[in-house]
């Protein structure tokens, strides 16, 4: 008992020191380490290879102090200690679950990544509240992960804030697995620019102001990387006018964003065109959304972000791939200039549109990207975009809704996608594009196509794919609605509240495992 009020003693000095330092704000240095959940009856915790060396260190200080401290740590909780080394004045013990627990198959996702993205996220936060500013990460066994959890969980968008987090430094634990790590922040950055663009006010990201951050952020890598942005004229030459139909109503002039990132040693290779829905803010136009959560729709342009934060993000990794990121960028205004419901326009490939909704107006804008699409000789196209609120009841925030008209895509190319689903945690589902649903698009009285299906909101999200896939000819085509994981509440813990930048990382993946099938 004696032995325990001692170590309590020396918990609190430590403590007060630690506080009066912060107090002053000298640069301190965090450590993060992880702890298994015990293996037999006996064991009150399994430390990681790095936790056990600090703790062989320390002439095993750490593990008597996790048997007092309180109850064997769960599973992305934290623990922080003071005064435990002279280089780390706070060291947080993190819970990294099961060791091995190995990919879940119902979840299609692997559970031990999850738990350690989960518990160093947690590790740092709680360091980070502390205000310290630099942070060693162990690597629990898998450091691209533990970086992602490390650089997405410190995330947060405070720029127009006048009191901010603590800007946190994190680098590996040790050398070991160095290139994991980096690979694992080069992907979280990607993800968090993606965040970045979603989360910023609409008067900050005007589709100029959008296009003008790529280009700086594709700036390093001009040598793989050529950048067009397209202007209002060259929209209206292309006679783009279902996109142009959308953008007529705001002040803010369109921008068609094109960038190539040729990575690939075969120049003969036909690159994967992905194609992002970047109207950055939504108000529905003359089909005026109801104000409630209207600030929310900044982030209808997160099929641009995504599409255009995966390209920065496989330039930055050098993937030997070729790859064409079109993001039409426009924002959807009620004005006296503005398309009204019942209006007829034309798309790039000469069909006529009856829009009697204008607040579907992202199919309107991907029509002419993807009839652009086809110009560029893809070996397949993928669009991404916050399509329909519809997509978000289907399947709310657990996955990502695919639609495809090629099995190839799904069969073939699934396996490399779902494995690294499996990595990145963005799951994807299936969804059927039936002619059931093309006839309620095509069934038009004034025009070869409405906007909107015959029987409105049934089967919203199905309909809204339909009508896409009137303007696809490519045999290898895929449609990815993230309306439902646009956001995040608590769903996944390593991210904080706000908007998620999903499914940044499984794009990157994608691209990534394609390149290894030559006969397409």
């Amino acid at each position: 008992m004696q032995l325990i009020m001692e170590g309590v003693n020396v918990f609190l000095f430590m403590f007060s020191l630690v506080k009066a330092l912060f107090s002053v704000h000298v640069s301190l240095q965090g450590l993060v380490l992880g702890v298994f959940e015990k293996e037999g009856e006996e064991d009150s915790h399994h430390l990681t290879e790095a936790a056990a060396g600090f703790d062989q260190s320390l002439s095993g200080k750490l593990s008597e102090l996790l048997k007092i401290s309180g109850p064997p740590l769960k599973k992305g909780k934290s623990r922080v200690f003071y005064g435990l080394h002279k280089d780390f004045p706070c060291v947080a013990v993190v819970g990294l679950g099961k060791n091995n627990a190995g990919v879940c198959g119902a979840e299609n996702w692997d559970t031990s990544k999850e738990n350690i993205r989960q518990a160093v996220s947690a590790g740092c936060r709680s360091l980070q509240d502390l205000d310290v500013n630099r942070v060693e990460v162990d690597g629990c066994g898998d450091a691209q992960s533990a970086a992602e959890g490390a650089v997405l969980g410190l995330f947060q968008y405070d720029q127009l804030k006048s009191k901010k987090k603590t800007k946190v430094t994190a680098q590996l634990h040790g050398s070991a697995n160095l290139v994991a790590w980096e690979k694992g922040v080069v992907y979280a950055e990607g993800q968090n620019l993606a965040r970045l663009l979603m989360e910023a006010p609409a008067n900050h990201i005007t589709p100029t102001a959008f296009a003008n951050i790529i280009e700086e952020k594709l700036a390093p890598h001009a040598e793989q990387v050529t950048i067009n942005k397209r202007s209002q004229a060259w929209i209206e030459e292309q006679q783009m006018g279902a996109f142009l139909s959308v953008s007529k109503g705001s002040e803010e002039p369109p921008v068609f964003l094109e960038l190539h990132y040729n990575g690939s040693p075969d120049r003969s290779q036909a690159p994967l065109v992905l194609v992002g829905k970047g109207i950055t803010f939504d108000s529905g136009g003359i089909s005026l959304k109801p104000s409630s959560s209207m600030d929310a729709m900044r982030a209808d342009m997160g099929g641009a972000a995504t599409v255009c934060a995966s390209v920065v993000t496989a330039a930055a990794l050098k993937l030997p791939v070729r790859i064409i990121g079109l993001a039409p960028l426009c924002e959807n205004m009620p004005s006296g200039k503005a398309t009204k419901p019942g209006d007829v326009v034309k798309a790039k490939n000469g069909k006529t549109i009856q829009v009697d909704n204008t607040d579907a107006e992202g199919r309107l804008i991907l029509a002419d990207a993807l009839c652009y699409g086809h110009t560029l000789n893809p070996r397949a196209i993928v669009n991404v975009a916050t399509l329909t609120g519809a997509m978000d009841v289907a399947l709310g925030s657990a996955a990502t809704g695919v639609f495809t008209n090629s099995d190839w895509l799904w069969d073939v190319s699934a396996p490399v996608l779902t494995n690294h689903v499996c990595i990145c945690v963005c799951v994807v589902w299936r969804m059927p594009l039936f002619e059931h649903y093309t006839r309620q698009v095509t069934d038009c009285q004034l025009a070869d196509l409405n906007n909107i299906g015959k029987y409105s909101r049934s089967g919203g999200a199905c309909t809204a794919a339909a009508f896409l896939k009137e303007f696809v000819t490519a045999p290898h085509w895929a449609h990815l609605d993230i309306a439902g994981v646009m956001g995040n509440k608590d769903e996944i813990p390593y991210l904080r509240k706000g908007m998620s930048g999903r499914p940044t990382r499984t794009l990157v993946e994608f691209a990534a495992g394609l390149a290894q099938y030559k006969n397409l």
